[in-house]
């Protein structure tokens, strides 16, 4: 079964940046839309950002120009770089991957296939 797996989560301090990388096992996802969601404690999967397979991206509008995400095809991995990070940004962050069809892309709902996610601390 394919699977989606983040990596580049950790600890930063205020004003640093991380890059987030999602993996996918094989191509099985590569027609796919990926997004990035974030998730507080005790709180619903947030969406941050969603790329198409070209290259086509959707932000949060709390996120524009903080965050950029992008795709490498060739090695069917997605990344969320993020800068300027800021404490409000400490959650756990998951990739996720659907089909074209079927809601909103900034509905976690509408995606199929999710990452087991990586989690994000920022200190100050």
């Amino acid at each position: 079964q394919a699977r989606l797996v983040e990596s580049g989560g950790g600890l930063m301090r205020a004003g640093g940046s991380l890059r987030l990388s999602c993996e996918a096992s094989d191509r099985t996802f590569s027609d796919n839309i990926w997004g990035w969601f974030r998730q507080f404690p005790g709180k619903d999967r947030e969406f941050v950002a969603a790329v198409t397979p070209n290259g086509d991206t959707t932000y949060a509008n709390s996120m524009t120009g903080r965050f950029t995400v992008s795709r490498d095809n060739t090695k069917n991995t997605m990344y969320l770089q993020m800068t300027n990070l800021k404490p409000d940004d400490t959650a756990d962050y998951y990739c996720a991957a659907r089909g074209f069809g079927g809601g909103s892309r900034l509905e976690a709902a509408s995606y199929s296939d999710w990452g087991q996610g990586t989690p994000v601390t920022v200190y100050s």
